[in-house]
């Protein structure tokens, strides 16, 4: 996939690994080196750019989804030392870099158990990794304490909320997948992503009225903002 630049958005995968807390449901983050140029420094999900071996290992080499999941278990082998099955892979969402970006990825994003198993970054493009609540993530985001790039904040805050894996992930199985294709538009102090459903999707015209699905963010914080298309 490439935009009127010619700009590849190279497929790619995440896998949002939850644990059961002492306080609910944990999520894996690992920061990632401060000197990479993609969201450099930046918290986020294991994963990464698909490589050859994802592809060879599926019967059909142009089904995309199948070598997300075999690029999602090898990302968190290598990145996180953890070892998951393809198998326990919920598919959660897809996330394509907006156009005109001058780094673009189309990445999967599968949540999954994690097994008890202690984390081990890899020390080259993951320098730590922390296991935190999706809404202590947010406050520590709102703080400044640390960085996370869109699809993660937009992420965490559909996982906020749940008290175990199991709930998390039943929740996630429940929901139909969802593709973001956002379309950003700058604001006074900050910019906003548009997704699919918002009322300014299709023309960026951020005061249209009607629905709302977007990421606002300002300096003075951000704030994810959906209008339950279900109640509508």
């Amino acid at each position: 996939m490439s935009d009127s630049a010619g700009v590849v958005a190279h497929p790619a995968a995440t896998v949002v690994l939850l644990r059961d807390g002492d306080d609910g449901c944990e999520a894996l983050l690992v920061r990632r080196n401060a000197r990479l140029s993609f969201h450099g420094g930046a918290w986020v999900f294991p994963g990464g750019r698909l490589d050859p071996e994802d592809y060879a290992a599926v019967a059909d080499p142009t089904d995309v989804m199948a070598a997300a999941r075999n690029a999602a278990v090898r990302e968190a082998l290598e990145e996180a030392g953890v070892t998951i099955s393809g198998d326990g892979l919920i598919a959660l969402s897809r996330w394509v870099t907006p156009v005109g970006l001058p780094k673009r990825f189309d990445t999967w994003f599968f949540a999954a158990r994690a097994l008890d198993e202690r984390v081990q970054v890899d020390g080259g493009e993951i320098h730590e990794h922390r296991w935190m609540r999706p809404e202590v993530a947010l406050a520590a985001q709102r703080s400044g304490e640390i960085e996370l790039p869109p699809p993660t904040f937009v992420t965490l805050t559909g996982l906020a909320g749940h008290r175990s894996v199991s709930a998390a992930l039943e929740a996630i199985a429940g929901q139909p997948f969802e593709t973001f294709e956002p379309r950003l538009q700058m604001l006074p102090g900050g910019a906003c992503t548009l997704y699919a459903d918002d009322a300014g999707y299709e023309d960026g015209d951020v005061d249209r009225p009607g629905r709302r699905h977007r990421l606002v963010m300002l300096e003075s914080g951000w704030h994810y903002e959906r209008t339950d298309v279900r109640a509508a």
